[in-house]
């Protein structure tokens, strides 16, 4: 493994700076594409349509062998890469989330993580043709609101994907109480999973008891409070074992753990592994 300070991030290239960004490539010869196997975040949130061909991608360690055609979106935490692909068209288009709708940005961050999305012969032609109209504006360089054309035509292709992912899952609406609580308690432990490790700091958080919040998320996934802080912790430290070249002992300190032995101890718990033979069985 190369000696990496953190995990590669990919900004798409966007030597304006806009925030934004959108292409269509066509790939038949995997050998000569460096983006195989090379593992990154990207510095904003992207959508990929596969138009044509098939494609096998890793996300947070878990494979995903996709088919055209299909769309799959990615927070900008995710850390993934490509392993496989046979003639592949795809088009890409990336927001930060500067640019990015605040509403959009919410619904979001409340379906990630999210699996690929096969679509209807129907619905990819729609998108397929917002997309094109919105490759085209990206072209347009020299027009007085180009960036706004480009903003708000990238925007409704969010808009489009969200809706499709939220037309295959539960409305608030038809969500249970217990559901509701556990997926605002999973919204704050990804922003604060670092710095509180404790239930009683979330439940605080979300105005209820602690026995309460364990109720729910138990009732909810079947597993406990403290399970899933936990998992979110060591998700975070397997992400920079497997991309990063940091020591164990700086990723603890990255996650908020002075007590080095107690996170390793931690880490065997969770995983069944000590750190570093999880990174090895993992080494790309």
């Amino acid at each position: 493994m190369s000696r990496k300070t953190s995990i590669p991030v990919n900004h798409f290239g966007d030597e304006y700076d806009r925030g934004i960004s959108i292409e269509k490539i066509a790939i038949r010869d995997l050998h000569n594409f460096e983006g195989v196997r090379r593992s990154e975040r990207h510095d904003r949130h992207t959508f990929h349509l596969l138009e044509k061909g098939t494609v096998t991608i890793e996300i947070d360690f878990q494979k995903y062998k996709i088919t055209s055609p299909s769309v799959i979106y990615m927070h900008p935490d995710q850390v993934h890469r490509l392993i496989t692909f046979e003639h592949v068209s795809v088009s890409t288009w990336a927001i930060n989330n500067y640019n990015l709708n605040p509403e959009y940005l919410k619904l979001l961050e409340d379906i990630t993580p999210v699996k690929p999305l096969a679509l209807k012969k129907e619905t990819f032609s729609v998108l397929s043709e917002a997309v094109c109209l919105c490759l085209k504006f990206a072209e347009r360089g020299d027009d007085k609101l180009h960036h706004s054309l480009l903003r708000d035509s990238c925007n409704a292709l969010v808009a489009f994907v969200v809706s499709l992912y939220l037309a295959q899952s539960a409305s608030t609406d038809d969500l249970s109480r217990f559901e509701v609580i556990t997926k605002a308690f999973r919204k704050e432990l990804d922003r604060n999973y670092v710095t509180a490790r404790r239930p009683a700091e979330y439940a605080r958080a979300l105005n209820i008891s602690v026995a309460y919040l364990n109720e729910c998320v138990k009732n909810a996934t079947g597993y406990t409070v403290s399970w899933h802080i936990q998992q979110r912790i060591i998700l975070e430290a397997k992400r920079l074992l497997h991309h990063s070249g940091k020591s164990v002992k700086e990723i603890a300190a990255e996650l908020g753990y002075d007590d080095y032995p107690y996170f390793s101890r931690l880490f065997i718990k969770v995983t069944g592994l000590t750190a570093l033979a999880f990174r090895s069985k993992n080494h790309d």
